[in-house]
């Protein structure tokens, strides 16, 4: 059976094959210190942090790109994680951490709380220098050095360690946890920091996507060319092209969106709310859409536990929940455009 390959090359082709992800995913912690300093010492952790904080001052063009290639790859590494925490932290009085986010020696993690649309499950209120509750699927919890908290009035540092409780995960390539709060927190960042933070989580998180979508597209037409059935390869059958060519459709327009909203989201435009949630719907939808229609194209073959396809599937289903489903953004999309008119 053919395996994943990353056809573009380099550290991923070498260090982030199906094997790798298989042995990091059942590993105890799910994470793996060689690869992920491997991924800092060419600067991907620290790729949105600005060079006095030993970052490379990219922005969101670059950050879509790099999160593209980690779908594809399925990566198994806190990268969105520290990304939206490195965020957060940028303009506020707690930049002293970001050097370590940067140079891979300090893993963040973010747990939101709060009434908003950008709110995470659980019931953390933060008051009187005070966090107290529990906030649910925080990503990377249990390997974080620390975990920050986004609420709808702005970021704090918990000045005590939180306790951690792991979660029994569809997706294993990404770990989540409970975490419960109950001590002092220091104020890090605003509202203002909190917007600008999920806005470039969205833009990576759309780049993702949009990589997972081409990836089991490429396997997808590729198995169809192999496999023969009736003296003919199954992509000479009408069903199977017309199939093919829904996801390259699917695939492509989740590209064009998410690239979209990372230009928009650099440039500061008054377009780019709108543009960020068209992308967070369209590339979740189409990750969604790309990886289930891929199991059909594989057959019987794909819904084996040998066989990646359905990797694929779980993170894609995954994701497309992190930051609210997809009926959310499309009434987000329609209020900007309402706006804009």
């Amino acid at each position: 059976m053919p395996r994943w390959s990353i056809p573009s090359g380099g550290l991923l082709a070498d260090r982030c094959t199906e094997a790798d992800v298989r042995r990091i995913m059942d590993s105890e912690s799910g994470h793996d210190p060689a690869l992920w300093r491997a991924l800092a010492d060419m600067g991907v952790p620290g790729l949105t942090i600005a060079a006095e904080h030993g970052g490379a001052g990219l922005g969101p063009v670059e950050l879509e790109l790099v999160m593209e290639e980690a779908g594809v790859a399925l990566l198994p590494a806190p990268l969105l994680s520290c990304t939206i925490a490195a965020a957060l932290l940028a303009d506020g009085d707690a930049g002293d951490l970001l050097p370590g986010i940067a140079d891979g020696s300090f893993i963040a993690t973010v747990a939101f709380a709060g009434a908003g649309d950008w709110s995470g499950e659980g019931d953390v209120i933060v008051r009187g220098g005070r966090a107290t509750g529990t906030a649910r699927f925080v990503t990377d919890a249990a390997i974080a050095d620390a975990v920050l908290i986004a609420s709808d009035d702005g970021a704090y540092l918990p000045l005590h360690a939180p306790r951690v409780t792991p979660l029994p995960v569809f997706d294993r390539t990404r770990r989540m946890a409970d975490v419960t709060f109950d001590g002092e927190v220091r104020r890090v960042g605003d509202a203002a920091a909190v917007r600008r933070a999920l806005d470039l989580a969205v833009v990576a998180l759309a780049g993702e996507q949009a990589g997972v979508a081409r990836r089991v597209l490429e396997m997808s037409v590729g198995y169809a060319a192999e496999r023969h059935q009736f003296g003919r390869a199954i992509g000479s059958f009408q069903a199977v092209k017309h199939m093919a060519a829904d996801l390259l459709l699917e695939s492509e327009s989740a590209t064009s969106a998410a690239r979209d909203a990372a230009e928009h989201l650099a440039a500061g435009s008054g377009e780019r709310e709108a543009a960020v949630a068209l992308a967070a719907f369209a590339c979740a939808d189409a990750a969604v859409r790309c990886t289930k229609d891929a199991i059909q194209m594989h057959g019987g073959i794909a819904f084996t536990w040998a066989h990646p396809a359905h990797l694929y599937l779980r993170r894609a289903r995954s994701a497309a929940q992190m930051f609210g489903a997809s009926p959310l953004w499309r009434d987000r999309y329609l209020t900007a455009l309402e706006a804009m008119a």
